[in-house]
């Protein structure tokens, strides 16, 4: 009776670690397919190096979300991080739909791939094209030439000091504080990417960078300020940026009392705390799509875990009658006849049956099934009636419910609880068993 239950608790556990095997990698292939990881970890750098992104709202994909909001209270969460256009917007996504919809087909925020090594001198810094500083720095530029013209003071009766001012490049102003206007140089996100050129691979002409280290993010930073002229210039330069990293940079500035390696030291541990932050930021959401994955996994194998515990149970039962066959006689098959078709002989029957144990059993049960024979090979089967009636049949929907509860642990947590009911322990020379 023990093994019976053994048996039991193994068929479960090894059923729930497939599926959630397939739940992890649907869930994984639409990731690396939309490259989600890279484009959300770029979305992080560009707001917290570049700035705000303008709000402009004006393409299609926004405005089909933010029609979405009609639709319930979750719907109706921010999708776009609606702003002011003088503040902009994030380009981190505010829902799950954000993530997976105006994230994978909206603007990009991943720099562009460059099979070049990185330079031996960077280019000066610049707006982002697409902040807000870079708006205001072109609204600034064009300004004088849509003002109006003093009719009593003309520019032919301006004195010498006046016409010097009237001549002024704006772009020049800008470039005398070591930041130039969008164009004329790259975006502090970009020089960043120049330093991580050389473990980059192209993804659709984008980075696939998904991940710093931190060290290596410290580092880069050192090696930007340098170029710069000094931290100290560097951080004046993303104020007037607007770049919110200006004030975590001159906080670590300011504890580290100017020294340069206490000033890296903080600059890895400040970002390996925001890395984790983004990470259980980014967990969350894909927490909700995995729940979705795997109600959609469950429904497909329509994988009732209460009905599958008895038939596991009852193979058990089967296997029993048949060892008993040789006393009890043909009577002790009773019970396997139940499985048979009408007019089948019932020993053939029992082959088939005990063939066919309880854990091949549970894909049966989806819409399309295989059968092998030896001689035709694979015949494909289509059960949408009986499959549609089991997903309709109230009696399953507690084992459904059972299902994407497990499923929901993941895979390594039940490879685990295998690995400890079946007795597989991970051993290494010279250590204890864990």
């Amino acid at each position: 009776m023990i093994s019976y239950y053994a048996d039991l608790a193994i068929g479960l556990i090894l059923a729930f670690l497939l599926l959630s095997l397939v739940v992890s990698g649907i869930n994984e292939g639409i990731v690396r397919l939309l490259g989600i990881r890279s484009k959300f970890l770029w979305a992080y750098l560009r707001d917290t190096l570049d700035g705000a992104e303008t709000a402009d709202g004006t393409s299609r994909l926004d405005r089909i979300l933010d029609a979405l909001k009609r639709f319930g209270r979750k719907a109706r969460t921010p999708l776009t991080q609606e702003a002011s256009p003088e503040e902009g917007r994030s380009r981190l996504p505010a829902s799950v739909l954000g993530v997976f919809a105006r994230l994978p087909f909206g603007r990009d925020p991943r720099p562009a791939f460059s099979r070049q090594p990185p330079p031996v001198e960077s280019p000066p810094l610049a707006a982002a094209a697409d902040s807000v500083a870079a708006e205001q720095m072109t609204a600034s530029a064009e300004a004088p030439a849509d003002a109006p013209a003093d009719p009593a003071h003309t520019a032919g009766q301006a004195d010498p000091e006046e016409a010097a001012v009237l001549t002024v490049d704006p772009a020049a102003d800008g470039a005398a504080g070591g930041v130039l206007p969008p164009g004329q140089g790259k975006s502090m996100a970009e020089l960043l990417h120049e330093r991580l050129q050389e473990i980059d691979h192209a993804k659709r002409g984008r980075t696939s960078i998904a991940d710093i280290p931190p060290a290596r993010f410290a580092v880069a930073v050192m090696e930007i300020a340098t170029e710069h002229g000094g931290v100290e210039a560097l951080m004046r330069d993303l104020d007037a940026l607007k770049s919110p990293f200006s004030r975590p940079l001159k906080a670590v500035w300011d504890r580290a009392s100017h020294d340069l390696e206490a000033f890296r030291r903080g600059v890895e541990d400040w970002f390996d705390g925001e890395m984790e932050r983004l990470s259980l930021l980014y967990r969350r959401y894909v927490r909700w799509v995995l729940v979705a994955l795997g109600l959609v996994v469950t429904l497909v194998f329509s994988m009732d875990s209460l009905e599958y515990g008895k038939t596991l149970l009852r193979d058990n039962a089967y296997r029993s009658a048949v060892t008993a066959f040789g006393q009890a006689g043909p009577q002790a098959l009773e019970s396997i006849r139940e499985q048979c078709r009408p007019g089948q002989d019932t020993y053939a029957c029992v082959t088939d049956v005990l063939s066919t144990p309880a854990f091949v059993k549970i894909f049966t049960n989806a819409p399309v099934s295989v059968t092998m024979d030896a001689a035709d090979g694979p015949a494909w089967a289509w059960h949408g009636g009986d499959w549609w009636q089991r997903l309709t049949s109230p009696g399953h929907w507690p084992g459904f419910l059972i299902t994407l509860v497990a499923l929901l642990f993941g895979a390594p947590f039940w490879w685990d609880i295998l690995r400890r009911v079946s007795g597989l322990r991970a051993r290494t020379s010279g250590s204890a068993p864990s």
